[in-house]
């Protein structure tokens, strides 16, 4: 996996207030914390951020933190941790970066990929991708960039276990190994699971109209 630098610079104040001011700047407020690590106040250029997510999810991203420290600069290696995002602007509001060890393993959530087209699919069935993620342990530099599963011998009624999938030395599975990642169903189990999707949706809608009418009446006496 690539380590991408990205620069930082250290703060000194925290609140709403200088958070936003950081922001109009062009700047967001971070943290950076791990085992055996203090705490650090940081910020990064937004642009910088950017140019990450272009290069893939940051999530799984592995950054040398360049870190400003008595006219020196220090590394860190880090991952992200969490990225706050405001819901509506879609803005940055905050970033944790937590330090890894290289000699470590760490855990991951890594994307799953189909390639190739079921034969399943090919006479009507429909592909189910029951987990879009799976959480794998591993060293920082070999995570991988997604899962792939090759799909195309799949019939009607085949699915893919965490069981069934190999990855490269070094790499393991933190889920069960019976859990299905993928499947084929026929078009009636879909049919039938969206009907039983709407009926419970139905039952909610009379339970919540049934308890309207019983308020009502509570009042009117």
């Amino acid at each position: 996996m690539e380590l991408i630098e990205l620069k930082t610079n250290i703060r000194t104040t925290t609140g709403n207030g200088p958070a936003r001011r950081l922001r109009q700047k062009g700047q967001i407020p971070a943290v950076l914390y791990g085992p055996g690590t203090e705490s650090v106040l940081l910020s990064v250029n937004i642009s910088d951020i950017d140019m990450v997510l272009k290069k893939g999810r940051i999530g799984q991203a592995l950054l040398n933190l360049v870190i400003p420290d008595n006219g020196e600069t220090s590394i860190k290696t880090v991952m992200v941790k969490e990225l706050q995002i405001q819901p509506v602007s879609r803005n940055f509001l905050h970033i944790d970066f937590y330090e890894v060890a290289m000699d470590r393993k760490i855990m991951v959530n890594v994307p799953v990929t189909t390639t190739g087209k079921a034969k399943g699919v090919e006479v009507g069935g429909i592909l189910q991708i029951v987990r879009r993620e799976l959480e794998v342990q591993c060293f920082p530099l070999d995570v991988p960039k997604s899962i792939e599963l090759d799909i195309t011998d799949l019939d009607i009624g085949d699915s893919i276990h965490v069981g069934d999938i190999s990855l490269q030395s070094g790499i393991e599975f933190l889920g069960e190994e019976n859990f299905t990642v993928v499947t084929i169903v026929t078009p009636k189990i879909e049919e039938e699971e969206e009907a039983i999707e709407e009926e419970a949706e139905e039952g909610e809608a009379v339970i919540a109209e049934e308890g309207e009418e019983k308020r009502e009446s509570g009042d009117k006496e």
